[in-house]
């Protein structure tokens, strides 16, 4: 993981995106905010449907329809993007930042060569001839490790194995040398040795561009891999964020303890079988009063007088842990008992 030395590139402040619909105010974000250092990477987990790709979808300015409902900042190396005129986001989209989207084999056209869509990318960018375009499109699928670029590059998209595509929409993402740099689920449904090398990929070319880095993923796995400092999303909302490092040996929130007990480990022999979080995410047409995670959280009936049920927790700082956030109404001395005691000799 890289040292937070870097100023702050991305900075997003209270941000919302909700979408009208016929069944009501789909809530999917709902005042989120963040910053992403240069040269540090930012993972956001939580599970399917708590907001995460909606998030950087609308960081990328990709939101913009007639049913979605947007607010609040996004400062791009001290730009905003919120309110800027639409042309301008489509400049910065490629060039300054990128996304490696969730499945490559969609997100790439599959009437077109992979070449052609790369060499598309850069000349859109860049005032260059095909052929000059075109060896920039074989440098980036060798440097991603593509083998044969040079033949490669006039393949179809369909003609890649999973992990080849992956490979060439993360070459597709870089080709204009991106400050930020957005991976949505990069590793989901490749095998295990697959993954691993893409995760080297991301960071090797971290380090040689200085990029930051989002990485949106359920797999905790993932993160502490790859992640300076962790976003947790449920429902919309961040319900804990910090260092890496804090979150994993100290979380302060109850569905980051059930996100833990849920991770296999490998480092340590398992007696017990895997803990599950109770329940399903809720609806983000109706999210439940007061904190969405109460109807799932074994410790809603705790902190007296029904907060829980009622009342929204803030996102306050976790005493002594410099850069740690939590939004739970248990008491702080009560949640470090619970994880001392209760979960951290479980996981």
């Amino acid at each position: 993981m890289s040292e937070q030395t870097g100023e702050v590139f991305l900075s997003v402040r209270d941000l919302k995106i909700h979408f009208d619909t016929d069944d009501g105010l789909v809530k999917s974000v709902d005042g989120i905010s963040f910053d992403v250092r240069r040269g540090s990477t930012l993972g956001i987990v939580g599970e399917s449907g708590s907001g995460k790709s909606v998030t950087s979808l609308g960081v990328m300015g990709l939101h913009r329809t007639a049913r979605a409902r947007i607010s609040g900042e996004v400062h791009l190396d001290g730009e905003e993007l919120i309110g800027a005129d639409p042309d301008r986001v489509r400049r910065l989209r490629g060039s300054k930042m990128a996304m490696i989207f969730q499945d490559p084999l969609s997100a790439m056209h599959p009437y077109f060569t992979v070449g052609a869509q790369i060499v598309e990318a850069y000349r859109v960018h860049h005032a260059v001839d095909r052929r000059t375009a075109r060896k920039r499109a074989v440098e980036l699928l060798d440097r991603v490790g593509i083998p044969q670029p040079d033949r490669r590059v006039d393949d179809y998209p369909h003609q890649f194995s999973g992990g080849m595509r992956q490979r060439a929409m993360i070459a597709m993402a870089l080709v204009n040398n991106p400050e930020l740099l957005i991976a949505d689920e990069p590793t989901t449904a490749l095998d295990v040795t697959v993954q691993a090398q893409i995760l080297d990929l991301i960071r090797d070319l971290q380090k040689e561009f200085g990029s930051a880095v989002i990485i949106i993923t359920h797999d905790l796995g993932v993160v502490a891999e790859l992640a300076d400092d962790i976003l947790v999303m449920y429902a919309g909302r961040c319900v804990e964020r910090g260092p890496a490092e804090a979150l994993f040996t100290r979380p302060r929130h109850p569905y980051t303890w059930g996100l833990l007990g849920s991770m296999p480990r490998i480092d340590r022999e398992q007696t017990d079988r895997l803990i599950p979080v109770k329940g399903s995410p809720p609806s983000l047409i109706n999210v439940p009063e007061g904190c969405a995670f109460n109807p799932r959280c074994p410790y809603a009936d705790v902190p007296e007088g029904g907060l829980t049920r009622t009342e929204r927790p803030e996102l306050t700082p976790v005493p002594g842990d410099d850069g740690h956030h939590s939004a739970c109404h248990l008491a702080h001395e009560e949640r470090t008992r619970i994880w001392t005691e209760e979960i951290a000799p479980k996981l």
